[in-house]
């Protein structure tokens, strides 16, 4: 009985021990994974990258390295290797089911790296999700609304989706619909619409600027501004083009359609 408690001691003595170690080790490689990482990213080489492509290799390198820290805890443990491989071979198809979502994931962020449908910093609507981009990962890219909210979105879901890159050209059309009396003097509606554009500051120069009649109903005409602008001011450009017009036809006496109440008697 006493050689008998006396190997129990020393399975339970030797399985802490490999416990510990292998927690110690955990905690320490995390510290040193994450270290490593921000070494990685202040490399030279890495800083001139384009800073989608950038955040997606330190994703990448994030997961390599966590894959040999839990190898390497695994082998403390004293698990041996070839049982683990075995395991995993073994169960290779019910894992591929269960992770099928995350592969697809994976190579929809490898597709991403590879056709480049918008970058880091680029306004854009998938998915069901608008925002800016702010970090492209292995399996999820994320993104902010403009109201502040972090939306994370599934590589594969973007890779078979349509996509609206807002800001990936240099400039946007922007197009602002007036409603004016039936009345009123078009091409004098028009001179002001346009006057009003060209004077204020954030529309491009040198693009088209204009007003058109698209449009009417008994009461009224409809009138389209169209000039350019930065993508990423068209929403301000966009309230302050509407300020300034609206503003000036009013200065030039052109008025808003009459309102028609009907009732019943």
């Amino acid at each position: 009985m006493g050689e008998f408690g006396k190997a129990v001691v020393d399975i339970c003595t030797n399985a802490g021990s490999k416990i510990i170690l292998a927690i110690v080790v955990w905690f320490v490689g995390k510290w040193i994974i994450e270290r490593l990482l921000k070494i990685f990213g202040k490399v030279k080489a890495v800083e001139q990258l384009d800073p989608t492509l950038t955040a997606f290799l330190l994703s990448v390198v994030r997961g390599i390295l966590y894959v040999v820290l839990v190898v390497s805890i695994i082998g403390i443990l004293g698990v041996p290797m070839a049982s683990v491989i075995t395991v995993f071979a073994s169960a290779g198809v019910a894992v591929g089911l269960a992770l099928q979502g995350a592969l697809s994931n994976l190579a929809g962020g490898i597709m991403l790296m590879i056709f480049r449908p918008f970058r880091v910093g680029d306004m854009i609507n998938a998915a069901g999700a608008e925002g800016i981009v702010e970090e492209i990962t292995m399996f999820y890219t994320k993104m902010r609304t403009p109201d502040n909210i972090c939306v994370t979105v599934p590589n594969g879901a973007l890779m078979n989706a349509n996509v609206t890159n807002y800001t990936g050209k240099d400039k946007r059309r922007m197009d602002i619909k007036f409603s004016v009396a039936k009345d009123t003097d078009i091409e004098q509606a028009k001179a002001v619409i346009v006057q009003a554009l060209k004077q204020t500051p954030g529309i491009l120069p040198g693009e088209e600027i204009s007003a058109c009649c698209v449009g009417g109903t008994n009461e009224a005409m409809e009138i389209n501004a169209r000039s350019w602008v930065v993508p990423g001011e068209y929403a301000g450009m966009s309230a302050l083009a509407t300020e300034n017009i609206t503003k000036a036809l009013g200065a030039a006496g052109i008025k808003a359609p009459a309102v028609r109440v009907v009732t019943d008697r």
